[in-house]
């Protein structure tokens, strides 16, 4: 999930700074959750996509279309791989 939460925030120009003043979560509380260290809570993400500007399904989505690709959809990482693969 901290991966997803990533990209969003970049996709957004955001720092971690920004998000954390933003939604009042700790820094490094916030940079845990990013590196997967932590697993927030759903008023926690729901601070996080507030801050960010952005839906909590749309937070969620990113990750999820990130972490899924449909078949035949080609992705930079090789871990990530359709389900009939």
């Amino acid at each position: 999930m901290g991966e997803q939460i990533r990209h969003v925030r970049e996709h957004h120009n955001l720092t971690q700074q920004a998000v954390c003043s933003r939604s009042g979560i700790d820094v490094a509380t916030y940079s845990r959750i990013e590196q997967g260290h932590a697993s927030p809570k759903l008023d926690t993400l729901i601070r996080i996509a507030d801050a960010i500007g952005v839906d909590l399904e749309k937070l969620v989505a990113q990750g999820g279309n990130h972490a899924h690709p449909q078949r035949g959809e080609r992705t930079s990482e090789a871990r990530f791989r359709t389900p009939s693969e």
